[in-house]
């Protein structure tokens, strides 16, 4: 037969411990039990005007706290947002990428993996964010060590900036009149200056049709007014 012991008795007994949702008391719930008080309170002794003051003291400051919480929120979102339009830039472009691993060499120094590659997206993972090349090699902002093509002039969104500046350009060969040709073979040929009126992409390169009918590369550019 069992002995009994001290801590089987019923006054030994750890009482429950009651437990609410996540355990946060938001400024809802803080009014529905203010309100539930004062409605049930004893009408021969009620709530004096320091309580109420203090209470309504403590539902101010907690809505103040929610405020407050849910306005470091938006923020946040929205700096997420900025970050990504940022990050945005990088897709297309080619990048040299390094990381460490965890195995080391005959020195016993960590090997570094290293690589290049076309980012094609980039995406937030916990608040982090991540470049996936075209290999389907995921990386970091912290893994890339250089952009190796930056492809400004091959760009045709970024050409369309272009569009209604005058521009200052060497013409080539098969532009070039008599005279023009002349003093291109003595170095003393002249820039010519038109204005940018479409942009369009042709094997891979972005070419500016000027007005006049004239048309050429970014190469050709001196000068942009």
């Amino acid at each position: 037969m069992n002995a009994i012991t001290s801590n089987m008795y019923l006054a030994n007994k750890a009482p429950k411990t009651a437990t609410t949702g996540n355990g946060t008391l938001g400024k809802d719930a803080f009014l529905k039990i203010l309100m539930a008080q004062l409605q049930n309170q004893d009408p021969t002794k009620p709530m004096d005007d320091s309580q109420f003051i203090a209470q309504m003291a403590q539902f101010s400051s907690l809505e103040q706290m929610t405020n407050l919480t849910t306005a470091f929120e938006k923020y946040a979102q929205a700096q997420e947002q900025t970050q990504m339009i940022e990050y945005s830039n990088f897709v297309g472009k080619q990048v040299k990428w390094h990381e460490l691993t965890d195995k080391l060499d005959e020195k016993k120094n960590p090997i570094i993996n290293e690589g290049t590659g076309t980012i094609s997206s980039i995406k937030f993972v916990d608040g982090s964010v991540k470049f996936t090349l075209a290999d389907g090699k995921v990386i970091t902002p912290g893994n890339i060590s250089e952009v190796i093509s930056v492809t400004n002039s091959n760009s045709l969104v970024e050409a369309s900036m272009m569009i209604g500046k005058t521009v200052s350009y060497i013409p080539s060969s098969t532009e070039l009149n008599p005279k023009d040709d002349a003093e291109a073979e003595t170095g003393t040929n002249t820039s010519v200056s038109a204005q940018v009126e479409s942009v369009s992409k042709k094997d891979g390169k972005v070419i500016f049709n000027l007005v006049g009918g004239a048309s050429i590369t970014a190469d050709q550019i001196i000068s942009i007014k």
